[in-house]
């Protein structure tokens, strides 16, 4: 078998981690493809990927294509002569690309295929309150996540992990599992199977602004994990009603509280200490918040400043 050539596709930080890990272990990288820098903040300075950033700082040749089909491109891509194409957080290939390496294009994704197929598979386990998830690696074909899988390693879901705890904990597996099937496909040793057909799938549609508000009528552990689901980023988000005031709210970090009590749901309780928003089976307590035109604080913090009206209320 001939020494391996490798393209690496990806784009955020997730993919980093992986990367990392095959510099690292000395295979030969010949080409990074990752998404055009973009305008971003107020200045609309350019920002460079977080893939560039790292291939920049390793001297390896970045493509930074807006046309996945674009003839200049896919000659370019040709001349890498590689014969084996990773991919981690980028965008959907076309044929024509993922078919052109020797020994195929594979992917890594954050799930235990075939669930959770999307493109936000990490959010997606916490906020449906999965206690196991993990990483796939599979070969590329014609639809969205759905190829022939060469390898799965499992992880727990702890019940205080944020989605920042998972992506991290996610991103050494995944480093790990690529490592080992990129040996598994170097040594030509290796076996693939289909990915099985479950009578039910669970989605990991991408997530927009519009469903991250928060519904206060949910469960308390529903609006939990809701929250741990979205934080950091996008950020579970909601309307503090403070007098005349609506304030739009990211909310970070919370706890449960089951007691009882007949107070209508979104109905702020406070003191000096902590503010609880009144749900179903009891109360939400929030840790930590971000108002608008703030920056993000812990409660108790924010309570040295904020003044809560009698009938202040969330949602």
């Amino acid at each position: 078998m001939e020494a391996l050539r490798i393209v690496f596709m990806g784009t955020p930080d997730f993919a980093v981690g992986i990367l990392d890990k095959l510099v690292k272990n000395e295979y030969n990288i010949v080409g990074v493809i990752t998404a055009p820098d973009r305008p971003a903040g107020r200045g609309r300075k350019l920002n460079q990927s977080a893939v560039k950033k790292y291939a920049v700082e390793n001297n390896l040749k970045v493509l930074q294509p807006t046309n996945l089909k674009d003839e200049d491109f896919l000659n370019t891509l040709k001349s890498l002569n590689a014969n084996l194409q990773i991919v981690v957080a980028f965008r959907m290939l076309p044929k024509v690309v993922w078919s052109m390496p020797e020994y195929g294009t594979f992917n890594l994704h954050a799930s235990l295929l075939p669930q959770y197929r999307g493109a936000a598979p990490i959010n997606w386990a916490i906020i449906n309150g999965e206690t196991k998830t993990g990483v796939t690696t599979f070969f590329i074909d014609e639809k969205i996540d759905t190829g022939e899988i060469i390898m799965q390693d499992e992880a727990v879901i702890e019940e205080t992990d944020n989605a920042e705890d998972l992506h991290d904990r996610l991103m050494h597996l995944g480093a790990n599992t690529v490592l080992k099937t990129v040996e598994q496909i170097e040594s030509g040793n290796f076996t693939t199977h289909a990915q099985p057909n479950l009578p039910s799938l669970k989605d990991a549609h991408k997530i927009h602004r519009e469903t991250c508000e928060v519904n206060w009528n949910n469960s308390a552990v529903a609006i939990y994990n809701f929250i741990r689901g979205l934080s950091p980023y996008p950020a579970a988000w909601t309307t503090l009603t403070n007098g005349d005031q609506n304030i739009i709210t990211k909310i970070y970090k919370v706890e449960t509280e089951n007691e009882t009590h007949d107070l209508a749901v979104g109905t702020l309780v406070s003191n000096k200490k902590e503010i609880k928003v009144a749900v179903k089976e009891g109360y939400i307590n929030l840790l930590e918040i971000q108002l608008q035109g703030k920056k993000r604080m812990q409660v108790k913090d924010l309570l040295n400043g904020l003044n809560l009206e009698e009938n202040a209320k969330m949602g």
